[in-house]
């Protein structure tokens, strides 16, 4: 993708703030709270979340029918319409995350079956435990060599019938892939089992328990369970639980964004003072001034031109090669007294397409959406007799293509060519957030290697100033957790900086080379990768003591980096879209060094796009 979003401050007169607050606040947000609650209590509801995802049309069926609500009369058509997509977001993106938690749950119930004790594993294979090593010990050497060797063995042991093959496999899979040189100590054993049996129960209360909620911004809800506490005993320890975690969640006290998925529902303009403006299809009377910075101005100016260009020549220019692709209006928390207006912030936000700056970038998308159009018009043509609505589709469809070709006036700017052979492999780490390795596929030479301390430079110190903080607000939340107190502390953004600085640097490194694509590792394969790395070091610090082994483990953790790895990448492919470099995924190496896994990575990527 080589879209992003720039963010600035809507200015107007307190009646105008005051007017679109009481619209978000007192109508769209209750509307959107009353949206969650009807399809949370749909018939199919159990179906959709069991099959992980919606039956189309029935969110907007749900929302049109609440139009006609008094409650929320008197919203622009644009409001409805931005609550009724962000309801259909929330519950999509809440059926992934269930979908996900489905998936743990069934990994760690796959892995209590393996968990069996090795008294349980004598009786199941009716041998000794003697031939079940013996046994065990002619798979591993089967298996010498082989990356992700639990993965492999898991497989196995869920292909195999023989019984005698697939208890020491069992064997293995529970003692970690080796051969233990110490009796398993049964109540040591009983332990790590229940552990498993909690971790079930948690996950399964987790997907029971979670539904999207809305935003109480009167805190009725808060304080109607307050008087509930106060005067009702908890039937059980649950509700309890419950009514506490209620309690101590803080509120939300700003009203859900309004999204404009369309470039044409803002309207640019210019004041006396010559400061940019902006209005909003369905409030156009409400007008805001925009306040900004040097790097949002370039391309709040370019709106500006581009819809200008368009007005002048007679809407003979597509809308679909404007630099804006949509916005949202939202409200950023404030601190203070007054009225809510004026102390929370208005902003907007803006998601353009890059390439659309210059000449070269334009091109490419008129390209892509001409080639789309001609697609569709192909298929329509192919179907012959067209009804009265397919002909007016059609015709809709022609007359955007032909303003397509309707060039707007941008600058030339070459286009960044990468070498397709020329690839930057990035490895994550616990202490090492972040090592690139520069390879060339076709020679398979490394070009050069940069570790943490090289891309950061000056700004290194940053990465433990970062870990300082990151270990004093678990300690501060682990005390408020004890006593039972609100523990949301919110994180700084020192960690975002980092990963923009890396960022930046590796985008430098990949353009100074030429490099066609950028490596990144599979989230799934970092989790595994760094759980790996602190086996790696608790078995060579403690060795032949699993026990000593898994303490020493979680000790490791909390001394180092807490790193938002998805966060880094998303930072990477937001500075790569800009150039046009992409980004590919590959499996992280588990073994070797920081340098040794980057440039692992970027070759393995170059073998599949060969093998593809």
């Amino acid at each position: 993708m080589s879209q992003i979003t720039i963010q600035c401050r809507l200015v107007a007169k307190e009646a105008t703030r005051q007017t679109l607050w009481q619209l978000m606040a007192e109508l769209n947000t209750p509307f959107i709270n009353e949206l969650l609650q009807q399809v949370a209590q749909y018939p199919d509801f159990e179906q959709w979340r069991q099959r992980g995802r919606l039956t189309a049309k029935v969110i907007e069926q749900l929302g049109n029918e609440l139009k006609k609500d008094p409650r929320f009369l008197g919203q622009p058509a644009r409001f409805y319409t931005s609550g009724i997509s962000l309801v259909e977001y929330i519950f999509k993106s809440w059926l992934k995350l269930q979908q996900r938690l489905q998936r743990k749950l069934d990994g760690k119930r796959r892995w209590l079956e393996v968990l069996k004790s090795d008294e349980q594993l004598i009786k199941d294979s009716q041998t000794d435990l003697e031939t079940i090593r013996q046994k065990a010990t002619e798979i591993l050497q089967s298996y010498e060599g082989t990356e992700r060797l639990f993965n492999s063995l898991f497989q196995a042991y869920r292909d195999e019938q023989n019984i005698l093959t697939q208890t020491a496999l069992n064997y293995l899979l529970k003692n970690r892939c080796q051969l233990p040189k110490k009796p398993e100590d049964a109540k040591k054993f009983a332990k790590r089992r229940r552990k498993v049996e909690i971790t079930i129960k948690r996950l399964q209360k987790q997907i029971n328990g979670r539904l999207p909620q809305g935003r109480d911004l009167t805190n009725d809800n808060w304080l109607e369970t307050l008087n509930l506490a106060c005067d009702t005993d908890p039937k059980d320890v649950e509700q309890s639980r419950t009514w506490q975690d209620k309690l101590l969640k803080k509120s939300q006290s700003i009203p859900f964004p309004i999204n404009y998925e369309t470039n044409e529902d803002l309207t640019w303009s210019k004041n006396e003072k010559g400061r940019f403006c902006v209005q909003f299809n369905g409030i156009s009377d409400l007008k805001f001034e925009i306040y900004c910075d040097q790097r949002q101005l370039k391309w709040i100016q370019r709106f500006y031109e581009d819809q200008q260009v368009k007005k002048d020549g007679k809407d003979q220019h597509s809308s679909g090669l404007f630099t804006l692709r949509s916005g949202r209006i939202l409200w950023q928390e404030g601190k203070g007294k007054g009225e809510l207006w004026d102390i929370h912030r208005l902003t907007l936000q803006c998601t353009l397409e890059t390439r659309c700056w210059t000449h070269e970038g334009t091109e490419q998308v008129k390209q892509e959406k001409a080639d789309e159009i001609a697609g569709i018009l192909t298929r329509m043509n192919e179907k012959g007799d067209l009804t009265k609505n397919q002909k007016a589709f059609v015709r809709r469809k022609q007359s955007t293509l032909n303003r397509l070709e309707k060039p707007f006036p941008r600058p030339s700017q070459p286009l960044y060519q990468g070498k397709s052979n020329i690839l930057v492999g990035v490895s994550m780490e616990l202490k090492k957030p972040a090592t690139i390795a520069v390879i060339d596929g076709v020679t398979r030479k490394v070009l050069t290697y940069r570790n943490i301390k090289q891309l950061l430079g000056k700004n290194y110190p940053l990465l433990n100033r970062q870990q300082r903080q990151k270990q004093r607000q678990s300690h501060q939340r682990n005390i408020a957790q004890r006593k039972e107190a609100f523990n949301q502390f919110g994180d700084s953004e020192l960690g975002q900086h980092i990963d923009r600085l890396l960022a930046k640097a590796i985008i430098s490194i990949a353009q100074k080379y030429q490099a066609g694509s950028i490596v990144v590792p599979k989230l799934e394969d970092i989790r595994e990768a760094t759980q790996s790395e602190i086996q790696a070091k608790a078995e060579a610090k403690i060795p032949n003591c699993i026990e000593a082994q898994a303490e020493y483990a979680k000790k490791y953790r909390m001394q180092v980096h807490e790193w938002s790895y998805g966060r880094l990448i998303d930072n990477i492919q937001a500075q790569a879209s800009k150039l046009g470099i992409f980004i590919e995924e590959s499996q992280q190496p588990l073994q070797g060094t920081p340098l040794q896994k980057a440039a692992e990575l970027a070759f393995k990527a170059y073998r599949s796009r060969l093998s593809a």
